[in-house]
């Protein structure tokens, strides 16, 4: 069995205007992604996608279907698509970078593996260990809703909301203001109105100064936030090192690890406590898991981040967090929230979101399809 051809077309996706996400990254109101077919010899077809956004990889969306149609096609028309090492390796010889492109063929070329093959994909990458919900696949996957940095009153009543709808975890994006100050007003608005037990962190997305950070998390800590996500700049390891020593709250790192290299970087530095990890930064499902087998045997608890992905990306999350012990989504509720953002699904049948929980997609492959049209 070969692989006979190789699409890559645009995908559009408005985000609803009460979810928009508002960080100090800017504002993230429009997904313009990449979905990938990947076809075999006998016609059958297997589904990925590049989430790109600029600010975050560099990667767009018209540079990521160049990309594929140039140098990826050629390594992989007539390749066996169970040979996922080799063509891996030649995408990483032929092209620097651009993770969220490599990460969407690789997931293309599980799915299509798990439909020749009639198995999911969490099958193909180290079968079930339960560790997102203790075992139980009907429990699902933890989560968290994510409140953009939005004037206090707005933050307070969209928290409220989806506690109302059965949500026990919310994180709060900060770090977009100059003065910490509007993040602490902000935060307080939010615990006053979702009550003392839901769970609460915070996102900075790299936003605040050394400085910033430790002001804010003493705030922070008294309002019992949980975690502190990327509090300084990107792959600026000691400044987070600073951070974490004088810090009450957990530090997780997200934009400081996209490499192996970064984390061990970051492990090494003693930067945070807890990595958040999903495929499009690392360049596919298994580069994921490499790096959160190098955070566990640190000692380092991991969990699903996201981009606002929309199903086929977000299938594979489930999958790997499925198959992978270090990926403590019980403990540090995960990000695969992509689909509930926009205003239309991109698949033929919705995922399976039960209140906070996201169960995993039934089916070979990864249990998802797209309309071709």
């Amino acid at each position: 069995m070969r692989i006979a051809r190789i699409d890559a077309v645009p995908i559009h996706g408005t985000i609803k205007p009460d979810f928009a996400i508002i960080s100090s990254l800017g504002r993230h109101i429009v997904g313009q992604y990449v979905l990938v077919r990947v076809y075999d010899d006998q016609g059958r077809v297997g589904l990925g996608e590049a989430s790109v956004t600029s600010v975050w990889s560099g990667e767009t969306q018209a540079g990521t279907i160049a990309l594929i149609q140039q140098e990826f096609v050629p390594i992989l028309v007539g390749a066996d698509p169970f040979d996922l090492e080799w063509i891996t390796h030649r995408m990483d010889r032929a092209v620097f970078g651009n993770s969220f492109a490599k990460a969407a063929m690789e997931m293309a070329l599980l799915d299509l593996q798990g439909r020749i093959l009639g198995v999911p994909v969490y099958r193909l990458i180290g079968g079930g260990c339960g560790g997102a919900s203790g075992g139980n696949r009907e429990i699902g996957i933890r989560l968290k809703f994510v409140v953009g940095a939005v004037e206090p009153p707005l933050a307070a009543e969209r928290a409220r909301r989806m506690v109302e709808l059965g949500w026990q975890a919310i994180k709060v994006k900060v770090g977009r203001d100059p003065d910490p100050q509007a993040d602490v007003d902000r935060l307080r608005a939010v615990r006053q109105a979702v009550g003392p037990h839901i769970w609460l962190s915070v996102d900075a997305n790299g936003g605040y100064t050394v400085a910033q950070a430790v002001w804010a998390a003493a705030q922070f800590e008294k309002l019992g936030v949980m975690l502190f996500e990327q509090p300084t700049r990107r792959l600026d390891h000691a400044a987070m090192a600073q951070v974490r020593r004088r810090s009450g709250i957990p530090i997780m790192a997200d934009e400081s690890i996209f490499t192996p290299l970064d984390a061990l970087e970051a492990i090494r530095r003693r930067a945070a406590d807890v990595f958040s990890l999903y495929p499009g930064k690392h360049g596919g499902v298994r580069a994921t898991q490499q790096i959160a087998k190098m955070a566990e045997a640190a000692g380092i608890p991991c969990t699903i981040g996201s981009n606002l992905e929309r199903e086929v990306a977000t299938a594979a999350m489930a999958h790997l967090v499925w198959a992978t012990a270090n990926l403590q989504c019980d403990r540090f509720p995960g990000d695969l929230i992509g689909p509930l953002y926009f205003e239309q699904s991109l698949a033929t049948r919705p995922l399976d979101y039960q209140a906070d929980r996201l169960r995993l997609p039934e089916g070979p492959g990864l249990g998802i399809d797209v309309p071709t049209a």
